[in-house]
């Protein structure tokens, strides 16, 4: 069973999650939170698998909230701001997806699924936009662990931060899934990433992959 937390403010909107949620027979909702504070607070009591956050809410925005449980909970973005700004702050902050409020609910219901399988779900269109954000406004940043990224596994990193999935890196490479899988691994353990959506952080915020190519 994958557990939820529904984080916005409107209760309205936290119903209707909760309904579309609920009606799920592998998902269910152990909390709402109407404030950033209250998603902090009710996540730290319920360990959820997964936090819905919105962005804009009171006393704390989903931004910092999802900052503070990157270590406790995976964090979905669910926003109607398809901002630049927004996309590369959340992600940056430790969220695992973003979407927006007019998904689909089978498209939301299969997105909680998969970030809390533990993979990220960031489509290229949103991988374009946390590129095109990264460099108007560079960050660069010692990462650990980078010395020891070989040249495949670099490869592979780049192709992660062009937004490719696993099939498309084994077409690109011709390689198996299983060795494209193994890759992966490797580089979220020297990079200290937690899923996808951490590694496309490290690779342009290291300076690893270039936001020109």
């Amino acid at each position: 069973m994958i557990r939820v937390v529904i984080a916005d403010d409107q209760a309205l909107l936290r119903g209707s999650f909760r309904v579309l949620v609920d009606s799920e027979p592998d998902l269910t909702v152990v909390g709402e939170a109407a404030t950033g504070v209250e998603a902090v607070t009710v996540a730290l009591e319920q360990r959820p698998d997964v936090v819905l956050m919105d962005v804009r809410m009171p006393e704390m925005d989903g931004i910092e909230a999802a900052r503070r449980l990157r270590d406790v909970s995976r964090v979905l973005v669910v926003t109607m701001f398809d901002l630049d700004s927004y996309v590369y702050d959340a992600l940056r902050a430790g969220a695992s997806g973003f979407l927006l409020k007019d998904t689909p609910p089978a498209d939301l219901l299969a997105a909680i699924r998969v970030v809390a399988s533990g993979e990220a779900l960031l489509a290229p269109t949103v991988t374009r936009r946390l590129i095109e954000e990264f460099t108007r406004t560079p960050v660069l940043r010692r990462v650990k662990g980078l010395d020891g990224v070989t040249e495949r596994e670099r490869e592979v990193l780049m192709l992660i931060a062009r937004g490719l999935s696993n099939g498309e890196i084994v077409e690109y490479l011709q390689v198996s899934l299983a060795t494209v899988k193994t890759h992966i691994t490797r580089l979220l353990a020297k990079l200290e990433a937690r899923d996808r959506a951490q590694l496309v952080i490290v690779a342009y915020e290291s300076g690893l992959v270039s936001a020109s190519g």
